[in-house]
């Protein structure tokens, strides 16, 4: 009995031994990211074992497992974890999600990547999905409120426009653009790149991150990631979007009686008010009655609304965007393919763009990798000869765009802006773009990486004008022409052409290398880049016919043609040490040594050194465990960086060439002559920025709080200016290394992310400020109404100080005056100073103007709101600025521009009036209506004109819908998504009614409203 029961449990333990490895089986996998590049060091653990594995460099792994029941759990930093039930499954697809952005990641740093906790420089960044959101067509805008630090202005929104980027600020009287990187390679404008291709940007901030850009890295550094394929099966993605842009504002005029009312006074004050003078352009029945003579005389009494004319209620807009994604072991792609159409709020004018991108990555051995990444641009600009913004705010209707049978009408004497834009022509432009990187990357051994780059850049623009002419008739008699509109009593046609190409050569090797707790990251390389360019330029005038703009038919006597070429180059050596102990000590180096052609040999050559240092003090021992504080690191740094951006040779005498006329016995001929036209200056060299930084970066509650804060200081010596030089020596004004600047200021930014159930939501808002004062400049920099000059900010208001407006005719007769044509209702000026210091009784442009505050804009900031909420998604955007000195220009206040043209509806009864009684007068805010006060005194520029121009906007906002897995299976596809957009929806501002606080004169601004669908496949 017994021996029978031992061999039943030997029997037993066989077959459950055997079950047992009959369900022991190996699952292999790969994964990747959202993007679909691999992820490399993913931990996966069997259920809440220690048993796992981690993912290999290209995202493969392999584990043994038994049962049928098994839970995979991965985890990666930066990833949401995720846990998998195995099944019968002997292969899976893991694509891990991006959580809060934290510590480890990994962003773009000068020729390489880095983690950002490693990381002891100033580096702001934002992934590529926060730009592409923004449904922006140009990148430059769509970064606007995204980095602390990063000051993006704009002064319109007509198709095509882009912004102006400043980082930290302004660096140089010349040339502040930052340099933009895209994938290691310089390129000419960020508005290239398409922001549906971007994986992330990050913009180097201080000189400890830019050095390595040495020379051309003195305004700040963007440098642009863009999508890479992983290894995966083939998809595919397709995405639109529709809408219309619409003005946010538009000033209002003045209806058509109060224009003749108006332009009455505004004639008799300029008169001297005499007794009886009151109609004396236009007469009172005129003023009582020109409405309603309209309906039987629309000819002589015309009602003109030039703003409905010109101006449409709304643009559309349009872009379709398709990307494709594949790879092998041996080969990964992405493609893709964008395009923009846009048009303006009036005729005539439009924005087409092709943008394609191909990055392909190569795995030929195990030790030798190739990339072959090149981007095409197509760009079309379609606009008439004329903006005509500026007249459908400002044409009075009392003047006829077209006679009442559709002809074109007179205008005011042939100014007809209608006429301009429908019948006046074109002006074109065409552009096509090609970058290109070639690199081959060689491991030889463990850690140690050799690259060798190839990027060549090829580009082409053609413009052509045509500007026809445009005769207008008799109102009444079609066969009696009466002259030609404004501008257009001949055709003719120019046309121009430029070509040329870049080539950047780089080779880095870097090696990584760890002994013990130390850890040591090394870069060294080289860049040599060359540009040329081509011009070509020809005009023919006075055709005969207005229908065929092309030369060939120019009249030989009418022509003329021009063309140049210009060359340069650099050549750099460069290097980098990233070194840390146990995370907790941080150190960086870097020094690059940059030779640029625009200067002479003996003084060409600049080295551009940098320091920075960091200390984890949370990984310190003494430090506790369990507090709120997750990470704080304490960073500093100190660097030089350059400019040279002043145009070619200004140390070369340059020679011009032109026609001029000479007798040569009786006879009239013309000769080719040369004269030397700038003054060089051999000793001509770099213009040195240094820049000292400190700050911290902390997280707390576990990662779910982040504030980073930079304070930093920044000085440009030997800055590349022109300066006057005497008239007698008849030269342009040369260039010269004169003149410092001191800008001091500070980052902020501060973000919570968190999940609450199934909602996943992040809060991200940054401020930052500067102030750049000038140092010894060796003269002054007039820049219109502003100034530079030792002591003041960069481009600070310079004019009068005022005291209100003259009442009355004593107190004009008892007070300095401008003029002598200054009477009550016209802007009282101070007495500041005289030629020997104290105020002499005169007002006078050399001693009573005086700087009146900066004119750029203070505590910038900006932000970021997002929430998920099952299949819902939801992005808001905001961005401002704190404070700023604006000013009412006159296009936005001055009455009756050319004595004619209608006046702005915001200053209709509040301006000084001889019908006003002196208590009205008293509370005026606006001058007189008088062309001799504007022209002389009223308009100058003066702190009247001041007012607190800060504003806050709301950007952009985006909700969107993705389609349930349920849905998206029955129809075949991954994933599809629909969303609304709304851009600048709206802003809090202190600007007058009609205009736009980003808005320049002469243009404006919109609001775009977006219906999109993406599709994955």
């Amino acid at each position: 009995m017994k021996q029978t029961l031992k061999i039943s449990l030997l029997f037993l333990f066989c077959l459950s031994t055997i079950s047992s490895f009959a369900q022991q089986r190996t699952v292999t996998g790969h994964i990747r990211d959202e993007e679909g590049a691999p992820l490399p060091g993913v931990t996966i653990l069997v259920g809440d074992s220690n048993k796992g594995t981690i993912s290999d460099f290209d995202g493969n792994f392999s584990l043994d497992i038994s049962g049928n029941n098994t839970i995979l759990l991965f985890s990666y930093m930066g990833m949401e974890p995720q846990e998998i039930e195995v099944g019968n499954q002997l292969t899976l697809d893991i694509t891990m999600i991006s959580q809060a952005v934290g510590l480890d990641e990994v962003v773009a740093i000068g020729y390489g990547r880095a983690k950002k906790k490693d990381i002891s420089g100033s580096i702001a960044t934002v992934d590529g999905e926060t730009v592409s959101k923004r449904n922006n067509t140009q990148l430059s805008q769509a970064l606007q409120g995204t980095m602390p630090g990063v000051m993006v202005t704009r002064t319109n929104a007509e198709p095509g426009a882009g912004g102006t980027i400043r980082v930290r600020g302004i660096t140089t009287i010349g040339d502040s653009d930052p340099l933009v990187i895209v994938d290691g390679v310089p390129v000419s404008s960020i508005d290239d790149v398409n922001a549906a291709d971007i994986q992330d940007i990050s913009v180097l901030k201080d000189a400890a991150s830019a050095s390595i850009y040495g020379a051309r890295a003195a305004a700040g550094v963007i440098l642009i990631t863009t999508k890479q394929s992983g290894e995966e099966k083939s998809s595919l993605e397709y995405k639109m979007s529709y809408g219309i842009d619409v003005p946010t504002r538009f000033p209002d005029m003045v209806d058509p009686q109060r224009y003749l009312e108006m332009i009455n006074e505004f004639t008799w004050n300029d008169a001297g008010n005499p007794e009886g003078g009151e109609y004396a352009l236009y007469t009172e029945d005129e003023v009582n009655n020109w409405v309603a003579n309209n309906a039987t005389d629309p000819n002589r009494y015309p009602l003109t609304d030039w703003t409905g004319l010109i101006i449409n209620d709304f643009a559309p807009r349009s872009s379709h965007n398709i990307s494709f994604t594949g790879g092998t072991e041996r080969l990964r792609t992405r493609a893709s393919l964008n395009y923009e159409q846009i048009d303006a709020m009036y005729d005539h004018k439009s924005f087409n763009r092709i943008m394609g991108r191909v990055n392909n990555n190569f795995t030929i051995s195990e030790k030798l990798k190739a990339s072959v990444n090149f981007s095409y641009i197509h760009e079309r600009r379609k606009a008439p000869v004329i903006n005509p913004v500026e007249s459908a705010q400002r044409y009075p209707a009392v003047y006829a765009a077209v006679w009442d049978d559709g002809r074109i009408g007179q205008g005011q004497n042939g100014f007809n802006t209608y006429a301009r834009l429908h019948y006046g022509g074109f002006d074109n432009t065409w552009r096509n773009k090609f970058n290109s990187r070639i690199s081959l990357e060689y491991s030889p051994v463990k850690n140690l990486r050799i690259t060798g780059v190839f990027a060549p850049y090829i580009y082409n623009t053609k413009g052509k004008k045509f500007v026809k002419k445009i005769p207008y008739y008799d109102a009444e008699d079609p066969t009696q022409q009466l002259g030609y509109i404004s501008g257009h009593n001949t055709t003719n046609l120019y046309e121009a052409r430029n070509d040329g190409w870049n080539i950047t050569n780089q080779l880095l090797v870097n090696y990584d290398a760890s002994i013990g707790s130390h850890n040591f990251s090394l870069l060294a390389g080289y860049e040599g880049f060359s540009s040329y360019t081509e011009s070509l330029d020809a005009q023919a005038e006075n055709y005969e016919v207005s229908s065929f703009p092309y030369l060939n038919l120019g009249p030989l006597d009418n022509m003329r043609n021009s063309g140049g070429a210009v060359e340069t180059a650099y050549r750099s050596y460069f290097g980098r040490l990233l070194y840390d102990y146990k995370g907790k000590y941080l150190l960086q180096a870097n020094l690059r040594y940059d030779g640029s052609s625009r200067f002479h040999p003996d003084y060409r050559w600049g080295a551009f050194p940098s320091v920075s240092a960091g200390w984890v003090i949370t990984e310190e021992s003494f430090m506790p465990k369990d507090s709120p504080l997750s990470y704080l690191k304490f960073k500093a740094s100190w660097g030089q960086l350059g400019n040279e951006r002043i145009g070619n040779y200004p140390y070369q005498s340059t020679i011009g060439f032109s026609n001029a006329l000479f007798y040569r016995g009786n006879n009239v001929t013309s000769a080719t002559t040369a004269a030397q036209f700038y003054y060089a200056i051999p000793n001509i060299t770099w213009e040195t920025t240094e820049t000292t930084n400190i700050g911290l970066e902390s997280y707390f509650f576990e990662n779910k709080l982040m504030l980073s804060a930079d304070y930093y200081k920044k000085t440009t010596k030997d800055m590349l200016l022109q300066l006057e030089i005497p008239d007698y020596m008849g030269y342009e004004n040369p260039d010269q290394n004169t003149g410092k600047m001191h800008t001091e200021g500070w980052d902020l930014e501060l973000a919570w992310r968190d999940r609450i159930g199934g909602l996943k939501y992040s809060v991200s808002a940054n401020v930052s400020d500067y102030r750049s004062k000038m140092g010894n400049l060796g003269g002054i920099v007039f820049s219109g109404a502003q100034i530079t000059r030792e002591g003041t900010e960069f481009n600070e208001w310079y004019g009068y100080r005022s005291d209100g407006l003259f009442q009355t005719a004593e107190e004009v007769a008892d007070s300095p005056t401008l003029n002598s044509s200054v009477q009550p209702g016209d802007v009282k000026y101070l007495d500041i100073s005289g030629p020997d210091g104290v105020p002499d009784g005169i007002i006078s442009p050399d001693y009573d103007r005086v700087p009146l505050g900066g004119s750029l804009p203070r505590y910038l900031y900006g932000g970021n709101i997002n929430a998920e909420y099952k299949n819902f998604d939801l992005t808001l955007g905001f961005q401002g600025v704190g404070k700023q000195n604006s000013r009412l220009t006159p296009q936005m206040v001055r009455p009756f521009f050319s004595t004619w043209t209608n006046a702005p509806a915001i200053i209709d009864g509040k301006y000084w009036s001889h019908y006003n009684t002196p208590e009205e007068n008293q509370k005026a805010r606006y001058p007189r209506l008088s062309h001799a006060g504007a022209e002389n005194n009223n308009y100058e520029m003066s702190d009247f004109w001041l007012f607190e121009g800060g504003y806050f906007r709301l950007k952009n906002i985006v909700l969107g819908f993705t389609l349930p897995e349920s849905v998206t299976t029955r129809i075949n596809v991954s994933n599809a998504r629909l969303f609304v957009s709304a851009t600048d929806l709206f802003s809090i501002d202190n600007y007058p009614g009609g205009w736009d606080p980003e808005t320049a004169d002469h243009t404006y601004m919109v609001s775009t409203f977006l219906f999109g669908l993406s599709v994955k496949f």
